[in-house]
């Protein structure tokens, strides 16, 4: 798929809660190139002195009516403290898109998107894509607390959503491991997940003991997002491979989990 590198205009910004921006962006050159959910950017950061590298952030949405970008970014650091600190009408210049998406069903299929944490970002994305194939996932997200769900009301406008969390204050008190969506696990087709890599592990594994197909979105740590750096190399069945180029999205049977 073809890369493009280009300057985007922020039309909107927004936190949906404390720690996070929703970034919304338009190419003022004409049409966003196509992209796929799964697949990631790379946006540069300017106005922090210290920050020297892109940072890598996961496709949230792709508006097509309103010809917009959704990146939904959680502020940890300096960089990402420059993004949230971003304007209407700046200029955010991106490399996209980068990396393997997910795998879309074709014909009858009623897929389980399980995320956490900022992990849900990705899913969004997939979950518009699914439901304009006429397949309506189930969603499965969880969090410490309510305060920590993200999005949920863009989630239901593709699915039924579940919600999990870790202190009982909203949906089924713990992981999305333990929720009860499980003892009908074999009503669902398939399996995709993006979040904590310790979530993810147990994912698998029930994907594995349900006989269920299952892919992973994994976090490593992204510097170029081309497979020059070899920062975010990942052991697999295929020997040690870029996330960032062969990823990040993988079938389970390729991790060595």
């Amino acid at each position: 798929m073809t890369k493009y590198c280009l300057d985007l205009v922020l039309r909107r910004t927004s936190a949906p809660r404390p720690g996070y921006v929703l970034l919304q962006l338009a190419n003022p050159s004409g049409a966003l190139p196509p992209m796929q959910p799964g697949q990631f950017v790379e946006v540069r950061v300017d106005g922090s002195p210290g920050t020297f590298l892109r940072r890598p952030v996961s496709i949230n949405l792709v508006d097509p009516a309103a010809d917009e970008l959704w990146l939904l970014v959680h502020v940890v650091g300096a960089g990402t403290r420059a993004l949230a600190q971003l304007k209407e009408d700046a200029l955010v210049n991106v490399v996209l898109p980068l990396g393997s998406g997910f795998t879309l069903p074709s014909g009858s299929s009623c897929p389980l998107l399980i995320g956490g944490g900022v992990g849900t970002a990705p899913l969004l994305f997939l979950g518009q894509e699914l439901a304009g194939r006429g397949i309506r996932p189930t969603f499965l997200l969880g969090g410490r607390s309510a305060g920590d769900l993200l999005q949920l009301d863009h989630f239901r406008r593709f699915g039924e959503v579940f919600v999990t969390t870790e202190d009982g204050s909203a949906g089924e008190r713990g992981f999305v491991t333990q929720h009860s969506l499980w003892q009908r696990a074999s009503a669902f087709s398939s399996i995709y997940t993006c979040g904590p890599k310790p979530m993810m592990q147990a994912v698998a594994r029930l994907a594995r003991e349900h006989a269920l197909p299952c892919e992973a979105s994994l976090e490593n740590m992204m510097a170029c997002g081309l497979g020059a750096c070899l920062c975010c190399v990942e052991d697999t069945t295929d020997g040690n491979v870029c996330v960032c180029k062969e990823g990040p999205v993988f079938n389970i049977e390729k991790l060595k989990w």
